[in-house]
């Protein structure tokens, strides 16, 4: 396994991020606790959950999952980096009460505490802002954090979601406070949905941040939709987003000459998708969120694929860039 750095951390991080999304929801408990110990004999160390995964009434079941697992000893934790998430509404009344979800200070101490019982451990690597939280000052969010790096609870910040200008933003205020401020951004990234390219991966680059990108493969369309629609397979990639993209014609053809280039040079269209990602500037890892543990191991084998020019062009004709930032028009 390859690793790198986390931003402008001292955190080493393999650059493969075993994300845990379906652990409860489509993954038992014993097949999640194999998967993560494949991932670790991999040398994946950069496990990322969030609070509300187990969705639903099963809010927080994800986390639990993770701690069992960690509660099996033999140093599972130590050899961990992990990142979980906050913003969510975690309370169990419907309609819930008021100062359960996003950022306030208040529910910062509340929800890194019931993360931390649900996780069993008494630190949490990498603390993430799930999404944006537009009512909270970010005085009050970074003295918040601050007061978890000092107990201990917390080591980094890092956010999920932004835009550039929250990244500049929250950064702007925490070095006001002389505080160390997001060292990650998780965000929609991948062949076929590039706007991060506009303006988070540049702020993240500007501000020290890894770019830690989810849905790599685009719901599954990248990862092989039209051979498995045609071999009738039963996997979410022929199901719900993917579906409804492929009804549209340009977007079909367009994941035909995908398949179709790959085929020619005989790579699976899911690692290669993983392992452009990897040739992405500022790109720490991507994230992969296994349900069985051959969709894991598929994963690992891309971080070992290397992708040559001309392959890389024809990927760029295929799913051009967003184009130049407005930055590029500058005189």
């Amino acid at each position: 396994m390859k690793y790198t750095q986390l931003g402008r951390t001292g955190l080493k991080v393999s650059r493969l991020v075993l994300g845990t999304m379906n652990f409860g929801p489509l993954t038992d408990e014993a097949d999640s606790h194999a998967i993560m110990d494949a991932a670790l004999d991999a040398g994946v160390n950069f496990f990322d959950t969030a609070n509300v995964y187990g969705w639903g009434e099963n809010k927080g079941r994800t986390e639990e999952i993770i701690g069992s697992w960690f509660a099996k000893g033999g140093d599972r934790r130590d050899k961990v980096v992990l990142a979980t998430k906050v913003y969510g509404n975690m309370a169990a009344e419907d309609p819930a009460w008021p100062n359960h979800d996003r950022l306030s200070a208040l529910n910062i101490r509340r929800a890194v505490d019931a993360s931390l019982r649900r996780l069993r451990t008494d630190h949490i690597d990498l603390y993430q802002f799930h999404h944006v939280d537009r009512n909270t000052p970010w005085d009050e969010i970074w003295q918040a954090m601050d007061v978890l790096v000092t107990q201990g609870k917390i080591l980094y910040a890092g956010s999920s979601n932004f835009a550039g200008w929250h990244i500049a933003s929250a950064n702007e205020a925490a070095a006001r406070r002389g505080s160390f401020g997001l060292v990650s951004e998780q965000c929609l990234y991948n062949l076929a949905e590039r706007r991060a390219e506009m303006e988070v991966i540049p702020a993240a680059e500007h501000y020290g941040l890894g770019v830690i990108p989810w849905s790599p493969l685009h719901g599954g369309l990248l990862g092989g939709a039209l051979r498995k629609e045609r071999e009738g397979g039963g996997s979410r990639s022929t199901g719900g987003r993917s579906a409804e993209a492929l009804a549209d014609g340009a977007t079909r053809a367009r994941i035909q000459a995908y398949e179709d280039l790959l085929d020619k040079r005989g790579l699976a269209p899911g690692e290669a998708a993983l392992a452009w990602l990897l040739t992405r500037p500022g790109v720490t890892g991507p994230i992969v969120g296994p349900r069985v543990r051959e969709q894991l191991d598929s994963a690992v084998r891309a971080v070992d694929l290397d992708l040559d020019d001309e392959l890389l062009a024809g990927l760029d004709e295929i799913f051009p860039g967003p184009g130049a930032s407005p930055e590029a028009f500058a005189w």
